[in-house]
């Protein structure tokens, strides 16, 4: 096997990083609101993103359509982490990567739904895994048909997470990656900041613990979008989304170190949900699988070639005689 090359280590520090945001935002949840805390994680991304690429290229010539189409990506990425960010203040931080990764089956679905483009074989092997790990994680049979209100916004979040991607195949594609990562920032971050009267949410006083929260939050924010952008060149959707699976395996492992109980239903269900996002991104070529597996029927098998015997010169000489 080949060694991974630098792009996709690269990609894999990130989804470890991924792995350890969920126990920081609750961290930063004990001293601040979620919708500030995600206004000041924006912001200090967008600050970083500017500082790593440069004011020139950010800030000079920026098209009205990267404008409105990087906003709205932005208001629905916000929304999605607005969402994950209040269920944390009730569910773990391993429950919550569990639920989170759901996003990844639920991309074709979305595209069967708003683009009318179906989704393949692997696909919907990968939605029923997930559905069942999701029933697994709910545990129906100890409260009911019924979810908790932080599992159901996580959801909803996972829900935000997979449009945020469909939105992004449709308006990013033709588009600068570091100016609209930019304007995805900075929209999401004052979104984030005008729905505080909305929700009744006040500004907290200063604290090193929200603050310090923010600063690393939003160096992995710029960090993930800057590495993307540069490792995806090289590295295929699929390997890349591989890749990204573990992040669910690395949310629970952070949770289990920091005091997270997993019960054995919660591992399975993981488990299922893990099978959900690697089914729904391994494209086998079938016609080439279905002939590989009938010459394999066909196929003398190893022990039968050793079992047959060799004809000896005088057999070949007497069975041409006879005419055999």
């Amino acid at each position: 096997m080949p060694l991974p090359s630098r792009q996709e280590v690269a990609l894999g520090i990130i989804t470890v990083l991924w792995g350890g945001t969920y126990y920081i935002i609750q961290m930063a949840l004990k001293t601040s609101g979620p919708l500030f805390f995600i206004g000041v994680r924006f912001l200090i991304a967008a600050l970083f993103v500017v500082c790593f690429v440069g004011r020139k290229h950010i800030m000079q010539g920026i098209p009205r359509s990267e404008i409105w189409r990087g906003g709205l990506i932005g208001i629905v990425l916000a929304f999605g982490y607005i969402c994950q960010t209040i269920g944390l203040m009730s569910i773990t931080s391993s429950r919550s990567a569990f639920l989170t990764a759901l996003y990844v089956p639920l991309v074709p679905l979305l595209q069967w739904i708003i683009l009318r483009k179906a989704p393949s074989r692997s696909g919907i092997a990968g939605i029923f895994l997930a559905f069942v790990g999701l029933v697994l994680l709910a545990e129906p049979w100890k409260t009911g048909l019924t979810m908790s209100t932080g599992d159901g916004l996580t959801l909803l979040g996972t829900f935000s997470y997979a449009f945020e991607i469909i939105c992004v195949g449709l308006f990013a594609l033709h588009t600068d990656s570091r100016r609209m990562a930019f304007v995805q920032l900075v929209a999401g971050g004052l979104f984030a900041f005008c729905a505080m009267p909305v929700m009744g949410e006040h500004v907290p006083a200063f604290s090193w613990g929200w603050m310090g929260c923010a600063l690393v939050m939003g160096i992995v924010s710029a960090a993930t979008q800057l590495v993307l952008n540069w490792a995806q060149k090289t590295v295929s959707p699929t390997k890349a989304t591989l890749i990204y699976s573990s992040e669910p395996i690395w949310g629970g492992l952070v949770g289990w170190v920091t005091g997270d109980v997993l019960t054995m239903t919660t591992l399975i269900g993981a488990g299922f949900i893990v099978a959900g996002v690697l089914a729904s991104e391994v494209k086998p070529r079938w016609p080439r699988f279905r002939r590989t597996l009938r010459g394999g029927a066909v196929r003398e098998l190893p022990s039968e070639r050793k079992r047959r015997r060799r004809l000896s010169m005088s057999e070949l000489v007497i069975r041409g005689s006879s005419g055999d």
